[in-house]
């Protein structure tokens, strides 16, 4: 059977060299192979692997961290297969860091925010990303699948079939234009939309294009107003990343005054969940004038830093900043998509033939915050189960478990129309006017003014669109949904905070679901 993958970040490459031991395989990605959030991450990816933690407490960490939104069966087959997936990972060439350079078994873990255990591996310090990202990179070119690279999939294309749509392709936008490619089933895997905001951690292609084009066809997504916000950027132009387990090795953050705060906010301090951190940050930086508060990590020694941190040391010394002499700025940005499109604990979406796995997919495991480093996992986890049952008929009158379990609080249908006559969308207002109005802390009157200024463009015509019109038409399109759930969502939960309903009320843990009207 012909199978398309789209997105070649550790869940698109995963499912491609899975599938293409069976299955004739087109994986495309609009950069070059590899090009991805997973390339860039650092902290590492979460698993049981030392005899001192157990699956139980993996669940019950994340459980806590989802704010009482996760769906249990998910986080429980996420946990639960992560020893099996490293296995998996190491086969296909990934090397984890060692506690010991002549101890082959035992892993160097980290610790990172909400966890209970040092259970984060990692790879080169702080390169997981880049070397699980090579490793896989590495396998696929060595298998028979295809690859098209500076390829990006604009819709998907929906045969008939008993009435009910099924997906038979895609259509692809590349230097030779406009074209049909045909398939059996499509696995979306092309990340997050992190470019819908002013500050992200996110490299350029993360345009949601995945999400919005599942959207565009009619498919369910869930949990769009749940945006993480990472704590610790670099306060910088482009916003590096300074991960979380910087602070899980032990730094501190804080004010201009010299003082730490996170003591003050929870009992986990600087390794509270993330969305804890990021708005006592927020709060800290409105007092001291939206300066940006200081992360301290001069406890920890020039050596310890070069040998556990190369990446960010070197790349704090490209501005100036020497990581082990001086607390370096850091401040919130758009870091990672609880929601997307729903799926099923295989990653099958609403539609027949469409699967998602990744950051792209809403499966209900990260509920309302993720738990750092759970994201690589669940790429690797799902992308596995996906493979799994790529062939198999769609079960019969399909539905969602979880939607069973977690009866929806609103069921929404976002109008994709716009004024023909209005101004093209600019990319940055539109993200000037997410980072203000849809992020950190939001506000009913906020919110309202995002909805109208969204409202009030639209995209560049089909037929004068290059690439970037492409991705600007889907950051439009998310830019509506993900404004309409936060309006949805009245309360204070996990990411998504209300300055105007500050309370978390536990009659709303519940999932929202969107489609297009």
């Amino acid at each position: 059977m012909k199978v398309i993958v789209v997105g070649s970040g550790v869940a698109g490459l995963l499912a491609a060299v899975k599938a293409a031991a069976k299955h004739e395989v087109t994986l495309i990605t609009k950069d070059v192979l590899g090009e991805s959030n997973t390339h860039y991450a650092q902290g590492g990816i979460a698993a049981v692997t030392a005899t001192d933690d157990s699956v139980a407490e993996h669940v019950q960490d994340t459980m806590y961290a989802g704010a009482g939104l996760c769906w249990q069966p998910a986080v429980e087959t996420l946990c639960k297969q992560g020893p099996e997936s490293m296995n998996e990972l190491i086969r296909f060439g990934v090397e984890f860091d060692r506690a010991e350079a002549s101890d082959k078994t035992a892993f160097a873990l980290g610790m990172e925010g909400a966890h209970s255990h040092a259970r984060i591996l990692h790879v080169g310090g702080d390169a997981t990303g880049a070397g699980i990202s090579n490793a896989l990179v590495q396998t696929l070119k060595r298998s028979k699948a295809q690859i098209l690279e500076h390829t990006l999939v604009t819709d998907l294309i929906l045969t008939e079939t008993a009435d009910v749509p099924k997906v038979t392709g895609v259509e692809v936008f590349s230097s030779e234009g406009i074209e049909a490619l045909e398939a059996d089933v499509v696995v979306l895997a092309s990340g997050g939309a992190g470019q819908l905001y002013r500050h992200t951690t996110n490299p350029a292609v993360t345009t949601g294009d995945g999400v919005a084009i599942a959207l565009r066809a009619g498919a369910v997504l869930a949990d769009l107003e749940f945006y993480q916000f990472h704590p610790t950027a670099l306060a910088v132009p482009g916003s590096f990343l300074i991960s979380e387990a910087v602070r899980g090795e032990g730094a501190v953050l804080i004010n201009n005054r010299g003082e730490r705060f996170m003591q003050k906010i929870h009992p986990m301090a600087e390794l509270a969940p993330r969305d804890v951190v990021a708005r006592a940050i927020q709060q800290e930086m409105l007092a001291q004038g939206g300066e940006p508060v200081m992360l301290d990590a001069t406890g920890l020694g020039a050596e310890f830093l070069n040998q556990r941190f190369p990446s960010i040391t070197a790349a704090c010394r490209n501005y100036g900043l020497n990581l082990a002499k001086q607390p370096i700025p850091v401040t919130p940005a758009a870091h990672y998509w609880m929601g997307g499109v729903a799926t099923d604990s295989y990653g099958r979406t609403s539609i027949p033939g469409l699967f998602a796995v990744g950051e792209v997919a809403c499966n209900g495991a990260h509920g309302a915050n993720r738990l750092a480093s759970n994201s690589l996992l669940e790429s690797v986890v799902f992308a596995d189960r996906c493979t799994e049952v790529l062939d198999q008929p769609w079960p019969a009158n399909f539905d969602f478990a979880r939607f069973r379990d977690q009866q929806p609080m609103r069921e929404l249908a976002v109008d994709l129309s716009y004024d023909s006559h209005a101004p093209v969308v600019d990319r940055v207002e539109l993200q000037t006017q997410m980072w203000d109005l849809v992020g950190l802390a939001r506000e009913d009157l906020g919110l309202r003014q995002a909805r109208k200024s969204i409202k009030g463009w639209r995209p560049q015509k089909r037929s004068k669109r290059l690439f970037t019109d492409y991705e600007d038409a889907n950051l439009l399109d998310l830019a509506k949904a993900v404004t309409a759930a936060a309006l949805a969502r009245t309360e204070s939960r996990g990411a998504h905070y209300r300055l105007d309903y500050p309370e978390t009320n536990p009659d709303f843990a519940r999932p929202i679901t969107i489609r297009k009207a």
